[in-house]
């Protein structure tokens, strides 16, 4: 048990918690409870199981031969521990969610040099109150209409409204 209790990865719950939303703190806390009761269950058990002792059954057992053949079928019975067939999955799709996220890090940070730019744009242009049609044309440039082009109001065309 000790063999299998190393190989178990530890749950870190300080940063599961980080990550419950608030509504969501209640399943949350009934987890780690249950968790926490298995994990104490498990470690309460012995690493190996008490050894059977036969000779007690074979005084008890009113058949003779009943106790031995117990006893030969129990030491022929081995229990195949599973293969793990999932780990290398979860490993893959960890290493292409790290790459996933550090892809949108970065366009995300790409992001924000260009809204701090629009930011600095609006900072330093004219107050809204003391601007001219020129001005806020030239700010911004896609609300200038083209006259010469659509003589006609709204100066644009139709679907675009």
């Amino acid at each position: 048990m000790a063999g299998r209790r190393a190989a178990i990865k530890a749950v870190d719950w300080v940063a599961f918690a980080e990550r419950v939303p608030p509504n969501q703190k209640a399943m949350f806390n009934n987890l780690k409870t249950r968790s926490d009761a298995i994990s104490a269950k498990l470690a309460s058990l012995p690493e190996k199981p008490a050894p059977i002792d036969w000779s007690y059954y074979r005084k008890t057992v009113a058949k003779a031969g009943m106790v031995d053949e117990f006893e030969k079928k129990f030491a022929a019975l081995t229990v195949p521990e599973p293969v793990d067939t999932q780990t290398a999955k979860i490993n893959t799709q960890e290493q292409e969610s790290n790459k996933s996220a550090l892809d949108y890090i970065q366009a995300s940070k790409a992001r924000i040099v260009q809204y701090e730019q629009e930011l600095g744009k609006f900072n330093n242009m004219i107050p809204f109150d003391q601007m001219t049609i020129e001005d806020l044309n030239h700010t911004f440039p896609e609300t200038k209409l083209d006259k010469a082009k659509y003589p006609y109001w709204p100066h644009k065309p139709i679907a675009d409204l």
